[in-house]
């Protein structure tokens, strides 16, 4: 299909996707492992769905929004997470839970991974 051939993705979409990979390869390297890339209903889009083995011998869901910039000109890639995004994640993450899960969802929580100049990452967990 068109959509499949990467010549047809914008520049900044090229960059996003990398700059997700960027992401997925840090927290893998932590131990972390991927269930799902960019997944996408009506309530929004969530870049990165990762399982957690790591937390009290329990594996938890971890919903991570990815953001990249620049420059910090104005607040950098964290502060890019807006009250309204995160709003919008929320539903996204309730969505996806309900589908695949039901009534009985795993723990989970929400992660941010900024990426600035030259790929500094910061990643922070349960970031809201």
């Amino acid at each position: 299909m068109w959509f499949e051939n990467n010549d047809k993705r914008t520049s900044k979409r090229i960059t996003g996707d990398d700059k997700e990979r960027l992401a997925e390869e840090y927290l893998t390297d932590k131990g972390f492992s991927l269930i799902e890339r960019n997944f996408l209903c009506k309530a929004g889009e969530i870049d990165l769905i990762m399982q957690d083995p790591t937390v009290k011998g329990q594996a938890y869901l971890v919903f991570i929004e990815v953001r990249y910039r620049e420059n910090n000109e104005f607040g950098g890639a964290l502060a890019s997470i807006t009250a309204g995004k995160q709003r919008k994640l929320r539903r996204t993450a309730e969505f996806y839970l309900l589908k695949n899960f039901g009534n009985n969802p795993p723990p989970c929580r929400f992660d941010a991974v900024g990426i600035e100049q030259q790929d500094k990452l910061e990643w922070i967990k349960n970031a809201f």
